[in-house]
């Protein structure tokens, strides 16, 4: 499991965001297309919104690159 540090003074990041860190989309306008794949959860439950807020503790999961924990 890798670990993904929010920036100072942020408390939370959006999907789509994480989705383009991790390099699991090469451009924002494809982070649609890996949701609605059904390749990404969030807490071990499908997530399909890109703006999902994910907090200190929450854990992705997406299909062929392994799980990130956010710290």
């Amino acid at each position: 499991m890798q670990t993904v540090e929010l920036r100072p003074g942020e408390d939370v990041i959006r999907l789509g965001q994480l989705l383009k860190l991790v390099d699991a989309v090469p451009t924002g306008a494809q982070v649609k297309d890996v949701l609605t794949s059904g390749d990404v959860s969030v807490n071990g439950e499908a997530e399909d919104r890109r703006g999902r807020q994910l907090r200190s503790g929450d854990v992705v999961t997406v299909e062929g690159l392994g799980d990130f924990r956010i710290a």
